[in-house]
């Protein structure tokens, strides 16, 4: 299976998704953990989601250190 979030970013998508990421957190206010509660709350979000996301952040975190 791979690793799939370091097979998706080509030089061009992964520019793309930085300014996206940049535009995002400049916009965004409020707990992130209370937001995500209520994503999954609401059904917004189901926990396995939530989970594939998480994972994801983590293998980007790797990335950037």
């Amino acid at each position: 299976m791979g690793n799939s979030i370091y097979n998706d970013f080509n030089p061009s998508n992964f520019s793309n998704f930085l300014n996206q990421f940049n535009q995002f957190r400049s916009t965004f206010s409020g707990n992130p953990k209370q937001q995500v509660q209520q994503l999954i709350q609401s059904g917004r979000m189901s926990q396995q989601q939530f989970n594939q996301l998480s994972q994801q952040a983590t293998q980007l975190r790797q990335l950037f250190k």
